[in-house]
């Protein structure tokens, strides 16, 4: 299989190619490979659709590689400028003017690693593969009884640049802000991990959730979401589900750092080791390995890598008893500020979020809350709004604030660490 940063950097091609960030899915099965290691049959692919409404979706001709991935930016070059030369050909087969079409191959065809498939959505992805299957099935089939024959490419291009396609093309719909853009989430199973996920979801992401709990597969139900089983302190676990995000969306574009643990909260004298080591191998040595193994990826993104972390408020104040938690992300703070500096040459973000109870996660237990509010005297809804705004804080709203991080209102911001707790005398 390719380096998962080969196809990370042929996914940035692909896009600049395109004007526009794109997903990229490979198919390595069997089917896929052998016909892709084919010359015979991958030149008569390239000889033209099946039909050519196809072209409107997988362009007149797939790109075809006969040499490694380090050849990737002359091919996709090459590629644009020869379709180009065909709208140039068959321009004045239309007596209006026309919209052209981005020159990026939808369809490449790679001898060694099988069949990538490039897509402006999660769903366009899937309909884009379905045709890429159905054209191979169909043209070894044909070569197998004589020959393939497409149609003639005057009728490829009347289609593709069809009067009512081009104003389909020209009135499409309003555009999300992340659109064709991957985002891999850890800790995407519940909590403020799942709020996360759900709110760039919402803005165009397609995103890979990760999570211990095996529940993460159908954490939601969209095209634009794959959720992998993931042990994040597992190493091999953690390459797995990295290998997934860029052969299933091609690459990855953002980083929500959300799993973590809180132990039982004990005071120093009683705090076993064993629970330190666990909470700091959760919450900060599984990080040190993901940033080691991410930012590769990252770098390749079209819009620069962003990296948002789900610290705590017990990074400023921390709390009595908590010795294990407030100190373990008081650690991955400080490894996330080191991460700011040096991948800010590479046009990698990094900000983190610090919330403070938020008491719709898995962490509160309605026993639990009543328990607490009892012991200070309040009601539920008072505890909940036990802050200088009388506020409730919810996932949902960390959920905006990893959004808010990852768009336009922190393009120019680095480093930084906000507060999401209703305002606290302690951290203000």
């Amino acid at each position: 299989m390719p380096s998962l940063t080969a196809l990370a950097h042929l996914r940035r091609l692909v896009s600049d190619a395109a004007g526009r960030d794109m997903l990229l899915r490979t198919h390595a099965d069997p089917e896929s490979r052998t016909f892709a290691s084919d010359p015979a049959l991958t030149a008569a692919a390239a000889r033209g659709p099946i039909t050519p409404d196809h072209a409107t979706r997988t362009k007149p001709t797939p790109l075809v590689a006969p040499g490694g991935w380090q050849d990737g930016e002359d091919l996709v070059g090459a590629y644009g400028e020869a379709y180009r030369a065909y709208v140039e050909r068959h321009r004045s087969r239309r007596e209006r003017s026309l919209t052209e079409l981005d020159p990026a191959p939808r369809v490449i065809y790679h001898p060694e690693h099988g069949l990538v498939v490039a897509g402006t959505s999660a769903r366009e992805l899937g309909v884009n593969s379905d045709i890429a299957r159905h054209t191979m099935r169909v043209v070894r089939t044909a070569e197998s009884l004589g020959g393939y024959e497409p149609v003639d490419e005057e009728h490829v291009f009347d289609l593709e640049y069809w009067s009512l396609q081009q104003a389909k093309m020209t009135r499409g719909r309003s555009p999300r802000p992340l659109d064709g853009q991957v985002a891999v989430v850890t800790g995407a199973a519940s909590g403020i991990g799942r709020a996360c996920a759900e709110a760039l979801l919402g803005a165009g992401c397609a995103v890979v959730g990760w999570d211990l709990n095996p529940d993460v597969a159908d954490t939601f139900e969209t095209e634009a979401w794959l959720g992998v089983e993931v042990d994040v302190t597992d190493r091999a676990a953690v390459e797995r589900g990295l290998r997934a995000a860029v052969e299933y969306f091609g690459g990855m574009d953002i980083l929500v750092v959300g799993a973590g643990i809180f132990p039982t909260s004990k005071p120093l004298g009683e705090m076993e080791l064993e629970s330190f080591q666990r909470t700091m191998a959760v919450n900060v040595e599984s990080v040190v390995t993901l940033y080691g193994l991410a930012w590769p990826l990252l770098e390749h993104s079209r819009q620069g890598g962003r990296v948002v972390v789900v610290a705590s408020k017990n990074v400023i104040a921390p709390g009595a008893g908590a010795a294990a938690y407030s100190s373990s992300k008081a650690a991955v703070t400080q490894l996330s500020r080191v991460a700011a500096l040096e991948w800010a040459p590479k046009g990698i973000r990094v900000n983190l979020m610090h919330p403070d109870a938020v008491f719709d996660t898995g962490l509160w237990t309605p026993e639990l809350l009543a328990a607490r509010a009892e012991h200070y005297g309040l009601t539920v809804e008072q505890y909940k709004r036990r802050n200088l705004l009388k506020t409730e804080v919810n996932a949902a709203t960390c959920g905006a604030m990893a959004l808010t991080m990852v768009t336009e209102p922190f393009r120019c911001t680095t480093g930084a660490q906000v507060a999401i707790d209703g305002g606290s005398d302690r951290t203000i």
